[in-house]
């Protein structure tokens, strides 16, 4: 497995974690995986996630809610009408009222079970 293919699966783990209803955004995981600068390779790995039908990729966008990566999902309002269903506002491709469906992933992968099984500690030290 090569190192973005371990990044990416990080990611991934992160993803699937992601509560209905909520969304986090690139940055977010990026921090949470000890590498804060990296929000845009989170950006790839979602754009690659579409093969993946148990990573949630249409709730993770960028720090102030727009949906940028909504031209990555099939049809055009795809990634908008997930959200919806799931009780999220979505108006002009961005999240209303953001910072109430916001989750912060490092917040709740606190517990160094969770660390350890993201692969997060190795990249903390």
């Amino acid at each position: 497995m090569s190192e973005s293919e371990s990044f990416f699966e990080r990611v991934y783990q992160i993803a699937r974690q992601i509560p209905e209803g909520k969304v986090t955004s690139y940055g977010a995981i990026a921090k949470c995986l000890g590498s804060a600068q990296s929000a845009r390779m989170v950006g790839w790995a979602m754009n690659a996630s579409h093969s993946h039908s148990d990573i949630p990729a249409h709730r993770v966008v960028n720090r102030k809610g727009l949906l940028t990566g909504k031209h990555h999902f099939d049809g055009t309002n795809l990634m908008q009408q997930l959200l919806e269903n799931e009780g999220i506002k979505v108006v002009d491709n961005q999240i209303m009222d953001f910072e109430k469906y916001f989750w912060e992933p490092q917040a709740d992968i606190n517990n160094e079970a969770d660390e350890k099984r993201l692969g997060l500690l190795n990249s903390k030290t």
